[in-house]
């Protein structure tokens, strides 16, 4: 194990997190506004202070070719066409994402976030058509309706400190919606002058790249062949080529990795660590990436480029707008910039909140937001962000003076919306704790991702039976994880009002002596020691030998022979592959993977990182309790 952490330079793994796509998905997005948010300041600061210079350089024209044919846009259409295509790609990754593994994967849970994000851009465009409807600006209501997800999480991360993150998971869901709505009104309504024989064959490369990931077809050099196929027709033909990224976004699946294929994995690197060949190291290569979904693999990829590079280059490539105080005068009494404003700032609130509400009353309570009231209302306020999606429709709707008051708006709104979203979650902060826990965490049942329930008569449990918090660990005794989770264990275990309950995975593909360490575990248990023994050989890892765990029994003066001979005959093996099976049909596949109340923990196992996952789910059991 020392050898282990030397080799990370003393930081393991386990104490990174193994972070699920979601949770990395929202530190990503969270910690990457802040360069979002310095390249706004940056293209402000500069088209004030050189404005000729910041028009001269996004004009560049830059030209592609290959033999006669070329390609040359400015390189302010690069960034917008080519390089947001990628950020599309993202959101239509994670969009899928949600439906295999998220809280989409139960389809019921789409309705209200399809309507509440169809609604939180309904309303926005009416109120901004309400001050525009006749006018010059009225082409441009596309502008009002769609929030920049990345911005407003990484906001909502800053003003709503302490916020669950259920609650940023609530955000993203709905406006998932909202990104894949507002690209199919870029491609209908701000799209001109489409050529139908591109618009076919961008249609036909996309058709080959859904087949071909129907048929896991995983060659990468294809799809990317394809997808830049799909690109170029699609800009040939008029419509806005960012659809390309969504759309094959939305053709990679995600799943987790299942146990045989991690052990199938094992069984290549072994071959390969024995003839050490490069058809093996191949072999071994491909093994060990197609454990990874697709969809993961891209937004590990992609994900962090569309965030820190990306999207700050595509800010700060179009928020640049030159501002006096005769302009802000102007602005400030345009409609284009009144209905923007207020379109995000009330219509997105209202909308959001509004919907949900209906739903709730309107089902009996069998729809309802996954978050309290006011996480709702925060999630519709902090939603009146409007940038990245809105910034690029402006630009394709505008120019000009109008183009400037509506970057005012946009900016307006950021500044508006941000306020709002921290007066709501500091005025539900200021609640008791019962009423601030249904505030920002609500009625509604979590999904279970643990199969099979604790059972006392035969779940190994410390703690009492009638705890609040259940603790499940999947465990194996030979994993080093396992050991340096158990001091955190130990420490979260003084807590009175949580229950641990251990199930054995070993990982006997990795870890040779781990089956046999579980069944002197469940021979330990016969003889009414098994958290003894549990203790010992979680203590004594590198020391799991036959005649070691002989020892041990020795130690606890349980009976030798009878072990020996209850290991020896496999005469609780059984019992181990019961929790092997229900770890299976949870989706566990490695250790040590916990599971807080039925839900499974992702991210970090220190000891701050799991008592804050406990103190929610402390929360909601007291809703329950208060409800029943």
């Amino acid at each position: 194990m020392a050898d282990v952490v030397g080799l990370l330079g003393g930081r393991t793994d386990w104490r990174r997190g193994f972070a699920a796509p979601m949770r990395a998905f929202l530190r990503t997005e969270a910690g990457s506004s802040g360069v979002l948010a310095a390249a706004i300041v940056a293209a402000l600061v500069w088209a004030n202070v050189a404005p000729g210079s910041y028009d001269e350089v996004w004009r560049t024209e830059l030209s592609v070719g290959l033999g006669p044919d070329v390609l040359s846009l400015p390189l302010h259409e690069w960034i917008n066409s080519g390089l947001m295509t990628l950020f599309f790609l993202v959101v239509g990754l994670e969009a899928r994402r949600e439906f295999d593994l998220g809280d989409l994967r139960d389809r019921s849970r789409f309705v209200l976030p399809m309507l509440a994000g169809i609604a939180g851009m309904v309303a926005p465009v009416l109120i901004y058509l309400a001050f525009n409807a006749g006018g010059p600006g009225s082409h441009g209501w596309g502008v009002a309706m769609s929030t920049d997800t990345a911005l407003a999480l990484g906001l909502l991360a800053l003003v709503g400190r302490g916020v669950p993150d259920r609650v940023r998971v609530f955000l993203l869901t709905v406006f998932v919606v909202d990104d894949l709505l507002a690209l199919i009104v870029i491609a209908v309504v701000y799209s001109a002058d489409i050529r139908v024989m591109p618009l076919t064959a961008a249609v036909v490369a996309f058709a080959i790249v859904l087949v071909l990931s129907l048929f896991h077809v995983r060659k990468a050099w294809i799809y990317v062949i394809l997808g830049v196929l799909m690109w170029a027709a699609l800009l040939e033909s008029g419509v806005d080529p960012v659809v390309a990224g969504l759309a094959i976004g939305l053709t990679a699946p995600a799943y987790s990795p299942g146990r045989e294929q991690l052990e199938e994995a094992t069984g290549l690197f072994r071959l390969f660590r024995e003839q050490p060949t490069p058809e093996l190291a191949r072999s071994a290569t491909v093994g060990l990436t197609t454990t990874i979904s697709p969809n993961e693999r891209l937004q590990y990829l992609y994900h962090p480029w569309t965030s820190y590079l990306i999207v700050p280059l595509f800010g700060l490539a179009n928020a640049g707008v030159t501002i006096d105080a005769a302009f802000l005068g102007q602005a400030f009494t345009s409609p284009i910039t009144l209905g923007i404003l207020l379109g995000y700032v009330v219509g997105k609130p209202l909308a959001v909140t509004t919907v949900s509400w209906l739903l709730e009353r309107l089902s009996g309570g069998r729809i309802r937001p996954g978050v309290g009231w006011a996480a709702v209302v925060g999630s519709g306020t902090i939603a009146g962000i409007g940038f990245t999606v809105s910034l690029l429709i402006a630009t394709i709707a505008f120019d000009g003076p109008q183009l400037a008051e509506a970057k005012v708006g946009l900016l307006s709104a950021v500044i508006v919306a941000s306020a709002l979203t921290w007066a709501v979650f500091r005025a539900a902060k200021l609640l008791s704790p019962p009423k601030k826990a249904l505030a920002l965490l609500g009625k509604a049942e979590q999904l279970q991702d643990l199969t099979d329930p604790v059972d006392p008569e035969r779940d190994h449990i410390r703690g009492p039976e009638t705890a609040s918090v259940t603790l499940v660990e999947y465990g194996d005794f030979e994993c080093p994880y396992c050991g340096m989770a158990e001091p955190v264990v130990r420490d979260i275990l003084q807590d009175d009002d949580l229950r641990f309950v251990w199930r054995h995975l070993p990982l006997s593909d990795v870890h040779p002596r781990a089956q046999i360490a579980a069944e002197v575990a469940e021979a330990a248990a016969a003889q009414g020691a098994f958290w003894e023994m549990h203790d010992l050989l979680l203590a004594n890892q590198e020391k799991l030998q036959p005649k070691d765990l002989i020892g041990y029994a020795e130690q606890l003066g349980l009976d030798a022979d009878r072990l020996h001979d209850d290991v020896k005959r496999h005469v609780v093996a059984a019992r181990v592959a019961q929790d092997v099976e229900s770890a299976d049909t949870s989706g566990v596949s490695g250790t040590p993977t916990f599971f807080v109340n039925g839900q499974r923990h992702y991210g970090a196992y220190d000891a701050e990182t799991l008592k804050q996952a406990i103190k929610v789910a402390r929360a909601r059991a007291k809703i329950g309790v208060a409800e029943s």
